[in-house]
């Protein structure tokens, strides 16, 4: 079988053919076999990250790893050719076959936002990383006179492009006063692009900010209808309904309050606002995470809906929109948190950040050095400290696909060398790309953690992520003077990995499986996916989705996995002591943590453990955790006899040959760094509106 896809043509590097051609009979090592046989992992990779090649049939698991090293190896030649730096053709066939390999056998992956867009035209020929970053903060603090109104672009173009972002509320303190301007009116049409819409909205608010601007309407004839097809990222667009409700919603905000100040529940509302539009249309996901002050009583209101019942709204006509963020407070080590910790216990917000621990530290083994004292946020699933319009750029690997210490330092270089190379290619947003060529900032992250501890003890996991961390620190200095860049102010990370972490069939991040040794495994499928049909047939329980029944269906896999315990399992203490074992050894950006909670037996504990590891940890944030289930839960702890009875007695084996030759749907993508815990968050309140 040959690859004929002719947007090779545009790599300066390829990978030869007669090495590529060794593996194309080879069976990709996907996890999660399920009862069956089939594997979940590959059923997750067919739907999420093969794309349709231009003869119409999609890519295989090869395929994905070709192009992902080809661009990304591209991507350092076409650096080095630019700046006259050294070369080395054999050098790099060599590494590159070795990136490949490890790749080809889930040692590991780019995020998938990586696999997904690594090697496509919009990286190696637009020459724009944009879509490779995973997440990103901006700080309304940023706010100008010239233009209040760009840290909201900033957040609405990110979000578009399936980037999540952190926001804080901190323009509130600049002192804005909203006005209604009495010059005459103008009419703007908008443009059919990423940039139209977020240009809009940027200049609606700057309409109420700015007294020397006029006051505009909107002609949204331009937009194109709902249904019709978005080439770049697939999916069809929404139509201009969305940017309309927004836009009027802005409108309604502002509307009779000349003369009042610009406050932090406005600012949380457009940015929660924008979050909804971007959702509606049609990103599959987005992300928020909103700061605030920890001793601020608004800021931890604006999920109450006495409080708030707008925002809070379950009125299906008049739906709010305070679930759009996740909400988080600002602290400082040594302060009194214990007034949140009832609302912690209840519904698991807010969540902490240190954030003088992410300025003074790197690893919280080694001393402070306050080099990272920029820091003004974090992304939305909080593993990365980041300054105002910086960017995460990430990569995954997985500590259990490796027989050995030395092994693993060896997966340790190919991985930071993807993320490092992402580095090399600019965004086109200015302000971000001088932030992170400075910082140049990574996240080389580990999964199957907490797996890995209960297979092999704590010391051992401190062994290989202390001596990990010196590896990556080693080639970070070799690699940065051989591209004549700076070395990256902080390398190491732990998040959450969702989606790409169910490839390899391993546990996310730091978290322990919430299925445990046997669990249904729960996907949702476009109604008019080619495979679901195959499900049925091979005797798989499939269910309308029950967030959108018209469109969607979920189909539930019985998995035996080689886990000792789940989530339910281990305590909360346990849970925050391995936690603070990542961030002490092996992270020197942050570690992605939600610590799930037995609500009925640990609520009252969650206080004392706050309270413990104070100065252990740079973010945290918990869920509660009752006899009770979501409809549908991606995770659903089943008995020996349920699987077997279920699955190995019901199932069939499934030839997913037809899907591959092109009888599927192009592949959805992934936006940001994508978990679980989002995915029921969304299902939950879109049950309730």
């Amino acid at each position: 079988m040959t690859n004929n896809n002719p947007r090779e043509d545009f790599f300066s590097f390829k990978l030869s053919e007669d090495y590529i051609s060794t593996y194309r009979p080879k069976k990709a090592p996907f996890g999660y076999q399920d009862a069956a046989g089939n594997s979940v992992g590959e059923i997750t990779f067919l739907r999420t990250y093969s794309r349709k090649k231009p003869d119409g049939t999609k890519e295989t698991w090869v395929d994905v790893c070709e192009r992902v090293i080809n661009g990304m190896y591209s991507l350092q030649k076409d650096h080095c050719r630019k700046n006259r730096l050294p070369w080395n053709g054999v050098k790099a066939q060599a590494s590159a076959k070795e990136a490949f390999d490890r790749l080809f056998n889930l040692k590991w992956t780019p995020p998938g936002r990586g696999l997904w867009i690594m090697g496509t035209e919009l990286v190696n020929v637009q020459r724009n990383s944009a879509a490779l970053q995973n997440c990103a903060f901006v700080s309304t603090a940023e706010m100008s006179k010239d233009n209040p109104a760009e840290p909201f672009a900033f957040l609405m173009e990110a979000s578009m492009l399936g980037v999540g972002v952190g926001f804080d509320d901190k323009g509130a303190d600049k002192d804005f006063t909203i006005h209604e301007s009495i010059r005459p009116v103008i009419t703007q049409v908008i443009d059919d692009t990423r940039e139209g819409w977020m240009q809009s909205t940027a200049d609606l608010i700057n309409s109420y900010l700015k007294p020397e601007q006029s006051p505009i309407v909107f002609d949204y004839s331009m937009i194109r209808p709902a249904g019709a097809p978005i080439k770049t990222f697939g999916g069809t667009a929404a139509g201009h309904e969305p940017l309309e409700k927004l836009h009027k919603y802005i409108r309604k905000m502002f509307l009779g309050r000349a003369g009042q100040k610009l406050t932090r529940v406005d600012i949380a509302d457009i940015g929660n606002m924008i979050g909804v539009c971007v959702v509606s249309g049609n990103v599959r996901r987005s992300a928020e995470l909103l700061i605030g002050r920890h001793n601020d009583e608004t800021f931890l209101n604006l999920k109450n809906a006495e409080a708030f019942p707008e925002r809070n709204s379950y009125d299906p006509e008049n739906p709010g929109w305070a679930w759009m963020s996740n909400n988080s407070v600002e602290t400082n080590v040594g302060e009194d948190l214990s007034h949140i910790v009832e609302s912690i216990a209840l519904n698991g917000e807010p969540g902490v950040i240190w954030l003088d621990m992410s300025r003074k530290y790197g690893r919280l083994i080694d001393p402070p050095n306050n080099k990272d004292w920029r820091v003004a946020g974090y992304n939305p699933c909080a593993e990365q400290s980041l300054e105002s319009y910086e960017c995460c750029t990430l990569v995954e690997t997985y500590l259990n696909r490796h027989e050995s210490l030395d092994d693993y330092k060896r997966t340790l270089k190919f991985a930071y060398l993807y993320a490092k190379t992402v580095t090399l290619l600019p965004t086109h947003w200015e302000k971000t790309n001088a932030i992170m060529q400075r910082n140049r900032r990574i996240g080389t992250s580990m999964s199957g953690i907490a797996n890995f501890a209960d297979n092999h003890g704590v010391p051992t996991l401190r062994e290989w992520m202390d001596q990990g961390y010196e590896t990556v620190k080693r080639y970070d200095n070799v690699y940065s003077e051989w591209f004549g860049i700076r070395e990256s102010i902080k390398m190491t990370t732990v998040k959450p990995s969702g989606t790409v972490s169910i490839l390899a069939g391993e546990s996310p991040g730091v978290h322990w499986t919430p299925g445990g040794e046997y669990f249904n495994r729960a996907i949702r499928f476009a109604n008019d996916d080619p495979m679901l049909p195959l499900f049925k047939m091979a005797n798989y329980r499939v269910e309308p989705a029950s967030e959108s029944p018209d469109t969607t269906s979920v189909v539930f896999f019985p998995i035996k996995s080689n886990a000792k315990r789940s989530e339910k399992d281990v305590t909360i203490f346990e849970k925050m002591a391995i936690a603070s074992v990542a961030q002490r050894y092996w992270s020197d950006n942050s570690v992605s943590v939600t610590i799930s909670f037995d609500a009925e037996k640990e609520k009252d504990q969650v206080g004392t453990v706050l309270h413990m590891y104070d100065g252990q940890l740079k973010t945290v944030s918990f869920l509660p955790q009752g006899n009770f289930t979501y409809p549908q839960m991606p995770y659903t702890q089943i008995t020996e006899e349920e699987y077997k009875q279920d699955g190995l007695d019901k199932l069939f084996p499934i030839d997913f040959a037809g899907v591959y030759s092109g009888m599927a749907a192009d592949a959805i993508g992934e936006s940001y760094c994508s978990t679980d815990s989002c995915e029921i968050k969304l299902i939950k309140d879109n049950i309730a509106h």
